[in-house]
């Protein structure tokens, strides 16, 4: 299979218009297992790549006061069925500089893979940069996926991130994600994950808040049949008025087990930071207006999941 045909077979799986990539504004950086098969740039934002032995790096820079456009398209995926992939990111967006990237990671077929995501993050003053990431995995529930990531926020710097499984089974995934935000930043994670069967969920999100800076994590979560999900979500006030929210929400269906630990940690009186966290079982009432409507029982319980992770 040549390139153009794996990069085909990626943007049929994720249902993105593959016409995209032949549009000059659109950045776009492709790899199959731990090669390339697909890089284009735009003005004023630097994608350099390396292929090393058992991985690949990519170094990407947003100069000073540059504002992409477009969302710049980043596709992970390995079309074979076994296999490690190995990604190093180092991502700087400079001072006054604005970047969206929409990235898909993508097995579909895989039943022995394992993805490897090591991320480093730095934001100028007032850098804004967002970071959309959606899977796609096969039904056998044999892929691994660890996606870590640090990221350090300069004054007036605005992070935001997104992880979907759109498709398929879980696996195993371990998401670990810490950030440092300084003076009057701005921190919004989000996590909204589905598993099932024996599916393993992981998640640790945490978040520093200096002077002025502003936190939300935010986690929904669903689990049935003897899956499992763990998520542990910390926000640490340091500084004056520093503000921030932790929002967890699980749905446990069969023999599932969902936890989960919210922290909040203050170290200034000036400083407020709230917590939330609630598991339990699909909401009856919910059920019963679905069930009243046609819907058997499954259709009904699929349907209020897919409303919890919308």
């Amino acid at each position: 299979m040549n390139n153009e045909q794996v990069i085909k077979e990626m943007y049929s799986e994720i249902g993105n218009d593959i016409a995209l990539l032949n549009n000059p504004k659109v950045a776009h950086l492709i790899i199959n297992d731990n090669k390339v098969i697909g890089l284009q740039g735009v003005p004023g934002l630097q994608v350099d790549v390396d292929e090393l032995k058992e991985g690949i790096k990519v170094k990407i820079v947003v100069q000073q006061g540059v504002k992409i456009e477009k969302p710049v398209h980043i596709c992970f995926g390995m079309i074979h069925k076994t296999g490690t992939q190995n990604i190093i990111m180092d991502i700087e967006v400079e001072d006054h500089a604005e970047i969206a990237i929409l990235a898909h990671c993508v097995f579909p077929s895989g039943s022995e893979i394992i993805h490897k995501m090591d991320g480093k993050l730095r934001l100028g003053k007032h850098a804004k940069y967002t970071y959309l990431e959606k899977h796609v995995h096969g039904e056998d529930g044999e892929i691994k996926v660890y996606p870590y990531a640090e990221a350090h926020l300069g004054e007036n710097a605005h992070f935001t991130t997104e992880f979907n499984l759109i498709k398929g089974r879980v696996g195993f995934i371990d998401i670990k994600y810490e950030a440092f935000c300084a003076k009057n930043s701005v921190l919004d994670m989000n996590a909204k994950i589905s598993g099932r069967d024996d599916d393993i969920i992981s998640i640790s999100e945490i978040g520093h808040l200096e002077e002025g800076a502003r936190g939300a994590l935010k986690t929904n979560i669903a689990v049935k049949d003897r899956a499992r999900s763990e998520v542990y979500n910390k926000l640490r006030a340091t500084g004056a008025y520093a503000r921030g929210h932790v929002d967890c929400k699980e749905i446990i269906l069969d023999e599932a087990i969902a936890t989960a630990t919210p922290i909040v940690e203050v170290l200034h009186p000036k400083a407020h930071v709230t917590h939330e966290a609630a598991i339990g079982s699909i909401d009856k009432k919910q059920l019963e207006t679905l069930l009243a409507r046609g819907l058997d029982e499954e259709q009904a319980s699929d349907m209020i999941i897919q409303g919890l992770l919308s």
